[in-house]
């Protein structure tokens, strides 16, 4: 990022927090002093007072005029950030709000340097490979979207065992009986992918992660293939109360026979990450490693 590219910045915050009122007039202010003109959602706008609490935009909007996304929340909040932000090219700066944030690795401590470093081009970008996902019923596509973690079919919380059949690049791999399946991004092996047993993949690691979720038969392990491949999970048998979920924003009711397929998407997600944090600092960190 060259200097002086920034003269608008989008902000992006998860609602309800407490703390943002204590970050968001402080941050505005100091925009203004810099010439930035800053741009909120109506999640941020809750956080204000007076005339500046009805300036709030639709998402879409501030990323289509924007020219950096800053997130304060959580890994819930960049992924609804990634989906507006990745379409324009443009990227986030995430600021973790919350209390684990694999993806969020900026501390409130750390966003007026952060800032700073963006705004006079010192800042490293981070490309983050995305998933197109597809949801086809009868000959026709019922759903599309973009994800930066994974999509997922589960079953409800009271459903049997669900059985799948899975394909990749056309060829049968096999067929599971599972609570569900998971098909991860490297950037999603640290997010659902991780707590059913899944692998830490590192995000420069051109892949996708297929993990099954308590497979009834002990053998079906998680596989990893190129990030050229097409994945293809069919819903087999009467299941009722089966959905595809996509990043934890979106759930979609399945029905029998359905089909999900996912390959990579063309866009990619600029990250802004710590310049002096290396990935595996941050897995030590949030993961405790070596801690007693």
């Amino acid at each position: 990022m060259t200097p002086n590219a920034i003269k608008r910045i989008g902000i992006i915050s998860r609602p309800r927090r407490a703390d943002l009122a204590a970050v968001l007039p402080a941050l505005l202010r100091w925009l203004k002093e810099r010439g930035i003109e800053a741009r909120f959602d109506e999640e941020s706008a809750s956080s204000l007072e007076g005339a500046a609490a009805s300036q709030a935009l639709p998402r879409e909007t501030i990323a289509q005029s924007s020219d950096l996304l800053l997130v304060l929340g959580g890994d819930g909040t960049l992924l609804a950030a990634a989906r507006v932000a990745a379409a324009r090219g443009i990227p986030i700066l995430p600021v973790n709000l919350g209390s684990l944030g694999f993806l969020t690795s900026f501390t409130a401590a750390d966003l007026y340097p952060a800032l700073e470093d963006a705004l006079s081009g010192r800042c490293s970008i981070s490309e983050r490979a995305m998933l197109s996902a597809e949801l086809h019923r009868g000959g026709r596509v019922i759903d599309k979207r973009n994800v930066l973690n994974e999509a997922v079919v589960n079953k409800g919380a009271l459903a049997r065992m669900i059985e799948l059949e899975l394909r990749i690049d056309a060829d049968f791999v096999c067929r599971y009986r599972v609570d569900g399946l998971i098909v991860a991004t490297p950037t999603g092996s640290t997010a659902y992918s991780l707590s059913a047993g899944g692998p830490i993949v590192h995000p420069s690691v051109q892949s996708i992660i297929i993990t099954p979720i308590c497979p009834h038969t002990l053998s079906d392990r998680p596989i990893i293939v190129a990030d050229t491949s097409q994945v293809e999970a069919v819903l087999l048998g009467e299941s009722e109360s089966v959905f595809l979920t996509l990043d934890g924003q979106k759930g979609i009711l399945m029905q029998s026979g359905d089909q999900v397929r996912l390959a990579r998407a063309q866009e990619k997600l600029k990250l802004i990450q710590p310049p002096r944090k290396s990935y595996f600092e941050i897995l030590r960190s949030k993961l405790k490693w070596g801690e007693a």
